[in-house]
């Protein structure tokens, strides 16, 4: 049984700090990165429901908080992946896992201030690499984990999510094309309104998973949990947390998201919501930490190149790879950053 001392736990070489102290710290931030993530990532899950006026951002934002919230409480294997697939549990301290999550704050908060809907996901695994990097170097990486949960997924899901909108679509255009009454046009605003749920309940059951695994790495370090299990109390507060930030709207985001790429009727929303939910629903029974934001971007640009090429304003979305591009490694020089910053002012 792994057990550190509960009075004072080592941090840096010879340096002992009150372990209570920073296991409240990494709970507390931990929430705090919860909730940006809640409304950072609450554009993804409604920009599409309000693009296309089925419902009102008001309605939209609560239904999203209410799901994600019901959603974060159904356990799947990516909160154990973070917490226990992405870097050495027995290297990690909780100083590795406080760096990491003021990393991924501080990029959450700068790319929403920009209004840019980059991932929250990778910003905490960035976070997370980042400062387990620096601190015992890139031996403590998991690096198949990283690879296979992280970066393939990162490249090939939102592919997928392109490739199943775009076909859908298709199907959904042959379909209605045989419905010159328009019957056919209007049921779908009553089916987005389920599609939209889908992707709430979807996006809690992957995104606020990530959160609860960070707090549980920052419990197991500081020897206050035998083993990487998730307490039911962090899936509780993670839960709830997630809700709240959903519920709080990002609506720079949401008109990114909703309004730049491509327009959106009732029908294309159906389509990337529903291709963008199967892919975070399957994804996070197989342990994969992947982007929200990155499913309803392609499956936004899936319906609309399914429509024609010049639908989708190819420029919005060169900027959105890059800000995604950029997230992982970002994140990880915010984090590794500031645990030099500690590691010279507790040193001195």
């Amino acid at each position: 049984m792994r057990c550190k001392t509960f009075l004072a736990i080592p941090l840096f070489n010879g340096l002992y700090v009150d372990a209570m102290e920073i296991i409240i710290l990494i709970v507390i931030l931990g929430l705090i990165f919860d909730y940006t993530n809640g409304f950072h990532d609450a554009a993804n899950v409604v920009s599409t429901v309000i693009a296309t006026r089925v419902l009102t951002p008001l309605a939209a934002i609560l239904m999203a908080g209410a799901l994600n919230f019901v959603g974060a409480t159904q356990i799947s294997g990516v909160a154990q992946t973070v917490a226990t697939g992405l870097v050495d549990t027995n290297t990690a301290t909780q100083m590795v896992v406080l760096c990491a999550v003021i990393g991924a704050i501080f990029w959450n908060l700068l790319t929403w201030y920009y209004g840019i809907p980059s991932s929250s996901s990778y910003a905490l695994i960035g976070g997370l690499v980042g400062a387990a990097w620096f601190h015992e170097g890139p031996s403590t990486i998991l690096w198949a984990g990283v690879i296979d949960k992280v970066v393939l997924p990162m490249i090939f899901s939102p592919l997928l999510g392109f490739a199943l909108a775009f076909g859908l679509m298709k199907l959904l255009y042959f379909y209605l094309r045989r419905k010159s009454d328009g019957h056919g046009a209007k049921a779908f605003r009553h089916l987005q309104i389920g599609s939209a749920c889908l992707v709430a309940l979807s996006h809690g059951l992957n995104d606020a998973q990530k959160s609860m695994g960070i707090i549980t790495l920052g419990l197991f370090a500081g020897g206050y949990i035998a083993s990487p299990a998730i307490p039911y109390w962090v899936i509780l507060s993670c839960a709830v947390v997630m809700g709240l930030g959903t519920a709080s709207g990002g609506f720079r985001i949401i008109h990114t998201m909703g309004y730049s790429i491509t327009k959106l009727e009732p029908v294309q929303g159906f389509a990337a919501e529903t291709a963008a939910s199967c892919v975070i629903l399957a994804a996070s029974f197989l342990g994969m930490p992947i982007s929200s934001t990155h499913m309803i971007a392609g499956s936004i640009t899936g319906v609309g190149s399914a429509k024609e090429h010049k639908a989708v304003n190819w420029g919005i979305y060169k900027k959105l790879m890059l800000a995604w591009v950029l997230t992982l490694p970002g994140a990880a020089l915010v984090s590794a950053l500031t645990h030099q910053l500690a590691s010279l002012w507790m040193g001195g």
